[in-house]
C-alpha cells in the first residue's frame, strides 16, 4: 500500500466515523473522532519515521523534534476542543497556523530529492487535523478553504513531484473538509430535527392532561349554564347562547380540531367567523372563499371573537359592531369595528400592567404568533376599530415571521 493510500484509509476512517455522529444528530462525537485521528496519525507520523521514511531526512534528530511538538500540540487541542466555548476562530486558526508551520518544516529535515518520489511530509496525514476541526466548527465552507490552504502547502512540498501524486493529498484535503462539514451540517439539522419532535411530543401530552381536566370541569359548567339558559328564557338565554358558543370552542380546541398536524389543508375563513354574527354584530365577507391554513384561520378567529368580546364586556349592550374580512393577494385583512364609547389614551397600558391580558394576548399575542400584526386605533367617543393583518406567507401552521403590533390613539 502506498503513502498515499494509507493517507487516504486514515481519512476515510474519519469520515466514517463523522458519518455515524451525524446519524446519532450530535456533534460532541465528531470532536471526540477528531481526536482519535490525531493522536493516530501522530502515532503514524513516528513509524514512518523510524521505520520507512528514516533514510529520506537530512535532519532526523530535528524530526523526532518536530514529532514531539506534533504529540504536545494534540493534547494541546484535544483538551481545548473538549468543551464548546473554547472552539474559537482564534483557537482554530492557531491550530491551523502550527499545522501549516510544522507542514512546512518539512523543507528543512528531508533531503530535496525525498519530494521527487512523494515522500509524504513530516506531518503525514496529522496535517487533516485542522481541516476537519474546521469543518466539523463552522461547516462545508470553512472545511473546504481551510482544505484549500492546507492542501496547496502540500503541494508547494510536492512540486518537484509529478503532478498526480501532488494532486492526490491536496484533491484528498479538500474532499475531506468538504464532506466531513456536510455532515456536521446534517448532524445539526437532525438535533434540530430531534429537538422538535421532543418539545412537539411534551405538548402533546400537556394538551391532553389539560384537556382531560378542561372537559372534567370547565365544560361541564358551560352545558349546564348553556341548558339552563333556555330553560330561563330571557336575558338568561343569551347568557345561555354565549355559553354554548365557548363550549363548542373549547371541545375544538382541547379535542385538537385545530392541531397544527392535523391542520395541513386550507380552511374557509369565513366558515369559522359568521357564526359570531348576531343582531348586534354584522360580519361581511367576500363571496369567494377566504382559504388559510387550519391552524391559521382557528388562531386567527379566535382573535376576532377576543375582540368582539371586549366589546361585548367593556360597551354595554347597546353597542353595534363590524366585522369585515379582506382577501388581498398578499394578506388577510379583519377590521373589527364598534361604535363604543372608545378607549381612554393610556388605558391599554394599564390593563396590561395590572394582569388583564385579553388585548395583549388574546389578540395581539395570536397575530404575533401567526407572524402577522394587530393595530388598534381608538378616541374617546369614537369608537374602536381593530385591524388584524395576517400575510399570507405567515398563513400557514408555523409562522416564523415577527409581528409588529402597535396602538394608535
Amino acid at each position: 500500500m502506498t503513502a498515499k493510500a494509507i493517507q487516504c484509509s486514515l481519512v476515510i476512517v474519519t469520515v466514517t466515523a463523522a458519518s455515524a455522529a451525524a446519524k446519532r444528530s450530535f456533534s460532541e462525537p465528531l470532536w471526540r473522532a477528531l481526536a482519535v485521528f490525531r493522536f493516530v496519525s501522530v502515532g503514524y507520523a513516528a513509524l514512518r519515521l523510524a521505520f520507512i521514511d528514516r533514510s529520506e531526512y537530512s535532519q532526523p534528530a530535528w524530526a523526532w523534534v518536530v514529532i514531539a511538538v506534533m504529540a504536545a500540540w494534540t493534547v494541546v487541542t484535544t483538551i481545548a476542543y473538549a468543551r464548546p466555548a473554547r472552539r474559537t476562530p482564534l483557537l482554530l486558526g492557531a491550530d491551523l497556523a502550527v499545522t501549516v508551520a510544522i507542514m512546512m518544516s518539512t523543507m528543512l529535515l528531508q533531503y530535496p530529492v525525498a519530494t521527487v518520489h512523494g515522500a509524504l511530509p513530516v506531518t503525514a496525514t496529522w496535517m487533516a487535523g485542522p481541516v476537519l476541526a474546521w469543518a466539523i466548527r463552522y461547516g462545508r465552507r470553512a472545511g473546504t478553504i481551510v482544505g484549500l490552504i492546507v492542501a496547496g502547502c502540500d503541494f508547494a512540498l510536492l512540486r518537484h513531484a509529478a503532478l498526480s501524486t501532488a494532486l492526490n493529498g491536496a484533491v484528498l484535503l479538500v474532499l475531506s473538509g468538504w464532506s466531513v462539514g456536510h455532515l456536521a451540517r446534517l448532524s445539526a439539522e437532525l438535533a434540530a430535527q430531534r429537538q422538535r419532535a421532543t418539545e412537539v411530543e411534551a405538548a402533546s401530552r400537556e394538551r391532553e392532561r389539560l384537556a382531560r381536566d378542561i372537559h372534567d370541569s370547565v365544560l361541564q359548567v358551560l352545558a349546564l349554564v348553556q341548558r339552563r339558559g333556555a330553560e330561563a328564557g330571557g336575558a338568561a338565554a343569551e347568557l345561555g347562547r354565549l355559553a354554548g358558543q365557548q363550549e363548542a370552542a373549547l371541545r375544538a380546541l382541547v379535542g385538537g380540531t385545530w392541531d397544527g398536524d392535523q391542520a395541513s389543508g386550507d380552511v374557509d375563513l369565513c366558515q369559522l367567523v359568521l357564526p359570531a354574527q348576531t343582531d348586534r354584530v354584522t360580519i361581511s365577507v367576500p363571496a369567494p372563499p377566504v382559504l388559510l391554513g387550519g391552524a391559521a384561520a382557528a388562531e386567527l378567529t379566535a382573535a376576532v371573537q377576543a375582540a368582539l368580546d371586549n366589546v361585548r364586556r367593556h360597551c354595554g349592550e347597546q353597542t353595534r359592531a363590524w366585522v369585515l374580512i379582506e382577501d388581498e393577494p398578499d394578506l388577510v385583512r379583519v377590521t373589527i369595528r364598534d361604535d363604543g364609547p372608545g378607549i381612554p389614551d393610556g388605558r391599554l397600558a394599564e390593563a396590561a400592567a395590572a394582569g388583564r391580558l385579553g388585548i395583549s394576548h388574546s389578540i395581539r399575542g395570536r397575530l404575533r404568533d401567526l407572524g402577522g400584526s394587530a393595530v388598534i386605533s381608538s378616541a374617546v367617543g369614537e369608537g374602536t376599530t381593530v385591524e388584524l393583518c395576517l400575510p399570507r406567507a405567515s398563513g400557514r401552521p408555523v409562522a416564523a415571521a415577527q409581528a409588529t403590533a402597535r396602538v394608535r390613539t
